[in-house]
């Protein structure tokens, strides 16, 4: 029985995917970010398993072992080899893409520094995890945020759609900007959850994103020579790294317009503009921050406070590198109470996101901001804890950080 199950598997993906109509499916999260990364046609796929998204190279390499992709498939013996061989791919000039997650990505921290700062147009998946130790494989979002400053930007979807269509814009980006782009899915939680996607034609994806063609001069061609990754001096490192953080900061820009541009081609919408998106702020007293998967469950206590006339509002952040902070404060600034809840810590101070609140929020708000650490290696978050949070900002008149861990 096994291994009727295991050959079943092996040759016929169909029971991954369940069509609802002509238009959408219903599909596991790494599957469907498998099908995506088709579409958009890399020319190298770097693959190296590691829990939760394991499936999402696997279902490559069916794609590739039965003719539907036309990409270069490479098995790696690590995670830093496949950042490495990614590295080398994109500095000849062509599309590529891996995907990873928590001890694979830290491994891969060196590779992801220099592919940034070479202004290599990567793209990868992290399909968030708690790191290690004590090892645990479920989810939080430590493991991304934890490279926030290595030069790649960095979103986060709260469905499977989104991270669909994450991917799609990333590329785009990248492509423009010649800067790496991480797209990232709450492991399990979307990895391996299935649920109703538009999966975009082949004919409307290449209307958004064209086929890869660099410029001269920006990749290693035998016919203009170039250098990439060469030594810098005193005299021209800093002007390097300033160019790439400024190029990184006035990003937003660029992802509000071609937010625009995938909303006329796919008629639909990645929050706001590709950068935020806010929930029942604009009359809210108390204002919850957060991103990623948890913001569904956010959406939904939020809906049954407000059926109780409590004013709650909820401000999704999509775009964490550049972090937009002209958008953040725009609908925080007239809130009471900034509820800030991470799925990720920075041992010795607070939750990474409450950080970046609170910087962007200096002297433009006079809301009580204060940090909440949820759903750690995995952790359940439910609604009674998310209206736990509203309850202790207003009641905790100290700016100290909460573990919300069970209900009282």
């Amino acid at each position: 029985m096994i291994l009727n199950k295991l050959e079943y598997r092996i040759k016929n993906t169909e029971y991954r995917i369940m069509k609802l109509d002509n238009s959408k499916q219903f599909l596991e999260g790494s599957h469907a970010v498998a099908e995506i990364i088709k579409l958009i046609k890399p020319a190298v796929v770097a693959a190296y398993p590691i829990t939760p998204q394991t499936h999402i190279v696997e279902d490559l390499a069916k794609m590739k072992a039965s003719g539907e992709g036309g990409f270069e498939y490479i098995n790696t013996e690590s995670e830093f080899a496949a950042a490495s061989l990614l590295l080398g791919a994109s500095a000849t000039g062509v599309r590529t893409y891996t995907a990873t997650c928590s001890q694979g990505l830290l491994l891969m921290t060196e590779v992801l520094f220099n592919i940034a700062g070479m202004r290599l147009p990567v793209v990868i998946t992290c399909a968030n995890r708690a790191v290690s130790a004590p090892i645990n494989i479920w989810n939080d979002q430590q493991d991304a945020v934890t490279i926030r400053d290595a030069g790649w930007l960095m979103l986060y979807g709260e469905t499977n759609q989104e991270i669909i269509d994450l991917h799609l814009l990333a590329y785009k980006l990248a492509e423009t900007l010649r800067l790496p782009v991480m797209v990232n899915m709450d492991g399990f939680v979307l990895t391996h959850t299935y649920e109703p996607v538009l999966m975009p034609g082949q004919e409307q994806i290449n209307k958004f994103l064209p086929p890869y063609k660099p410029a001269i001069g920006t990749y290693l061609d035998v016919k203009n020579p170039v250098t990439l990754g060469s030594l810098a001096t005193p005299d021209s490192y800093m002007e390097i790294r300033k160019q790439l953080a400024q190029d990184i900061y006035l990003s937003s820009d660029l992802i509000k317009k071609y937010h625009t541009d995938f909303k006329k081609v796919f008629g639909r919408s990645i929050g706001d503009n590709g950068l935020v998106e806010e929930y029942k702020t604009k009359d809210a007293e108390v204002i919850l921050v957060a991103m990623g998967s948890v913001c569904g469950t956010i959406k939904d206590a939020i809906d049954e406070m407000r059926e109780r006339k409590q004013k709650v509002g909820l401000l999704k952040i999509i775009s964490f590198r550049p972090f937009a902070d002209e958008e953040v404060i725009k609908h925080l600034a007239k809130a009471k109470y900034i509820a800030v809840v991470d799925k990720s810590i920075s041992l010795g101070s607070e939750g990474v996101l409450a950080t970046e609140i609170k910087r962007a929020a200096y002297n433009q708000t006079k809301a009580k901001i204060q940090s909440f650490i949820v759903g750690l290696g995995g952790r359940d978050v439910t609604k009674e804890m998310i209206e736990q949070i509203i309850f202790d900002i207003k009641k905790d008149k100290t700016n100290k950080m909460h573990f919300i861990s069970c209900t009282d």
